[in-house]
């Protein structure tokens, strides 16, 4: 069994968490900025060949309402990349409350405004993951 890879798509970074081994518990692993579509890819395989990722968990972004938007749209396109490029599983996870939670997380931990801005697609990957990990069991 390999690891779950988490990732929070947006139009200029995306924020990337592993599970551990015995799929449990989310890590934040970076923030890849992005330059073109080729290049993310580039950089997702890299780290799906070396931590053996056998199911992707992407962040569908939606309305409150349960409708999907424009940035939706985006993300469902990029996950059927996904699928396609690396022949590997891809859940989708509603992310609605996902980036609000891990900004509220790190304004706890008394991290600056700067810093935040630098891990919160990170920590919002590791939402989505450690959700999607807690379903499972």
């Amino acid at each position: 069994m390999g690891r779950k890879m988490g990732l929070d798509v947006g139009d200029k970074t995306i924020g990337v968490a592993l599970s551990d081994l015995l799929g449990w518990t989310a890590q934040g692993l970076k923030t890849i900025f992005r330059k073109n579509k080729k290049e993310d890819f580039k950089e997702l395989e890299e780290i799906i060949n070396s931590n053996d990722v056998d199911t992707i968990v992407v962040g569908l972004p939606k309305n409150m309402n349960g409708t999907i938007g424009p940035q939706g749209e985006k993300v469902l396109e990029f996950c059927e990349e996904l699928k396609i490029k690396f022949n590997i599983k891809v859940e989708l996870w509603d992310e609605r409350l996902s980036t609000v939670a891990a900004e509220r997380s790190l304004i706890s931990a008394d991290v600056s405004r700067k810093k935040r801005k630098q891990v919160i697609d990170k920590m919002a990957a590791v939402y989505i993951l450690q959700g999607f990990l807690d379903r499972k069991i």
